[in-house]
């Protein structure tokens, strides 16, 4: 498939879900990436931790573009427009910060990359929206005031289109909750992709609880 931003965005609030995942293994990351896009969700978030995750995201977005070129790859936690150059430069078709840094703003619309900054007040909302950035990481979800906030949010700026992460939940309750508030999508880590099914090696697992709550969104969707 194309990665082009627009093409990004529509995919990311089709799936509904975000996977947000990292491993230092790239074989096991290979697997979980592909037992995400299995499930229903391609467009996966690798996050930026540890030594040398430039150089890891590299070897595994270039496997995937040769072996499976309908996943889109991005990059989460970063913080600097330094290291999002890096990470574009590897392959990333989208970035994800934990707070709103222009300076990447800037870098990622150089490129025509999607950007999803870290916001926790209208405020922060509001300096994305002038950025350019379509839509906006409510972090730490939860912490900042939840659904609600989402339903305050969309009063008075209906045109906010927001993806939390931290305290959405991988089942239908909690799925309905935060996407009756208004939500496009939801980041989910290691509720979503559990360190048990991980060191078990059970791609399976991660398959099926993808593909859960992909089709909890799609169900809330279609009421």
């Amino acid at each position: 498939m194309p990665h082009d931003r627009l093409t990004v965005l529509t995919a990311l609030e089709t799936q509904g879900i975000a996977p947000v995942f990292y491993h230092p293994d790239p074989e096991v990351c290979l697997n979980v990436i592909r037992a995400c896009a299995r499930g229903g969700a391609p467009v996966v978030e690798f996050t930026n931790r540890g030594d040398f995750a430039c150089d890891l995201f590299g070897e595994i977005a270039r496997e995937l573009q040769r072996t499976d070129p309908e996943i889109v790859l991005g990059i989460g936690s970063v913080v600097d427009a330094g290291t999002a150059s890096l990470f574009l430069n590897r392959g990333a078709r989208f970035v994800v910060s934990p707070c709103l840094v222009e300076e990447v703003a800037r870098v990622c619309n150089r490129r025509m990359t999607a950007y999803f900054p870290g916001c926790g007040s209208v405020t922060e909302i509001g300096r994305a929206h002038e950025l350019g950035c379509e839509i906006v990481k409510l972090f730490p979800g939860a912490s900042v005031g939840g659904p609600d906030f989402v339903k305050a949010i969309l009063g008075p700026m209906p045109w906010t289109k927001i993806m939390p992460t931290g305290g959405v939940e991988p089942d239908a309750a909690s799925i309905a909750k935060w996407f009756g508030s208004g939500i496009v999508a939801a980041g989910m880590g290691s509720r979503l992709i559990t360190d048990g099914a991980v060191k078990a090696r059970d791609w399976a697992a991660i398959e099926d609880s993808v593909g859960s709550a992909v089709e909890a969104v799609r169900a809330f969707r279609a009421r």
